[in-house]
């Protein structure tokens, strides 16, 4: 349930989450592009404009482009849905570049100007005291609509297709180097902090959520750095360990990285079950606190993550729910 102000206006509406399955067929569906950005609610109200992430971590002052929406909303009191995204140089969605906004409380002119962000708002939550949390999808995507919000490039509304194919939308995901799709029931309520089999995404490229249990130092090129991250996600019986990844880091996430870990050091493996010799070598454990995201083909049969590649640390994701995905 959404956390409300004394006034009625919500103070807290988490994200609904969409579930991952194949893309559903037949009619009553809407899609929409999935961006590869930070989800964000955010709450305009009295001129401020106030943007939280998943794990109730507020970042206005981080993505201070955000704050477009109160000249374009005015005097309104709206709660908005949507994702924070940094465009590439064809101008799709590129999620390294937005690593270098991640971690900056307040970034300065110069990083504002050579990476901007635009904020994605793909649903309306709450609008002039009205909550739509319980209106279907189809009549918040039209009240969204009536808002107005274009004439800034800090906010666009992405669009929705009803009446094709959804193959025909994931196709053109494909073409552009989009993430993939989100399929969304048109009759669905909004379920705060929910994730709901009414929303469907269908990636096309595979990511996943992990927590650092530990690294390898480097050589060679990579002596007196890391080599590798040591990987796990959480299970009943603690954390799981489901591989290392090497690959996809830039000489500066590294150095990041390791200033980070640094506080985090553990005497012995924070893992579950045992960690192959080969990789346990040489480990540094540490204190599974950072979430991160790889890139992988596919998982192996004994739980491991097969050719994985580094994307990036996400402060905006809890380290609670890092789980492997369905089967």
């Amino acid at each position: 349930m959404p956390l409300r102000a004394e006034s009625g206006f919500p103070e807290l509406i988490r994200p609904m989450l969409a579930s991952p399955g194949r893309l559903p067929a037949g009619g009553g569906w809407a899609f929409e592009f999935k961006w590869d950005g930070v989800r964000a609610v955010t709450y305009v109200r009295g001129g401020r404009v106030r943007a939280m992430t998943r794990n109730d971590l507020e970042v206005s002052a981080t993505y201070p482009e955000v704050r477009a929406l109160s000249a374009l909303l005015g005097d309104r009191e709206v709660v908005l849905d949507g994702e924070i995204v940094a465009l590439g140089t064809q101008r799709q969605p590129d999620f390294g570049r937005l690593q270098s906004r991640m971690h900056v409380a307040r970034p300065g002119d110069d990083l504002l100007a050579r990476v901007p962000v635009v904020y994605y708002v793909f649903d309306l939550l709450h609008v002039d005291g009205r909550s739509l949390l319980g209106e279907p999808y189809a009549r918040r995507r039209d009240e969204l609509s009536g808002l107005g919000l274009s004439g800034r490039a800090e906010v666009r509304v992405p669009p929705s297709f009803t009446e094709v194919d959804g193959e025909d939308v994931l196709a053109v995901a494909s073409d552009y180097g989009l993430e993939g799709v989100v399929a969304k029931r048109v009759t669905s309520r909004y379920e705060p902090g929910r994730r709901s089999t009414a929303w469907v995404k269908v990636p096309l490229v595979r990511t996943q959520e992990v927590l650092i249990g530990g690294w390898r130092p480097g050589d060679g090129r990579r002596a007196g750095t890391i080599g590798s991250l040591l990987l796990g996600v959480r299970s009943d019986d603690g954390l799981r360990y489901v591989g290392k990844v090497g690959t996809g880091f830039t000489h500066s996430a590294l150095l990041d990285l390791q200033d980070r870990l640094r506080p985090l050091a553990r005497r012995g493996s924070p893992f579950c079950d045992q960690v192959p010799a080969d990789h346990a070598r040489h480990a540094h454990w540490v204190r599974p606190e950072l979430v991160g995201e790889v890139e992988y083909r596919t998982w192996t049969t004994d739980g491991r993550l097969r050719h994985s590649s580094w994307r990036g640390l996400r402060p905006d994701k809890d380290p609670d729910e890092v789980r492997p995905p369905s089967p």
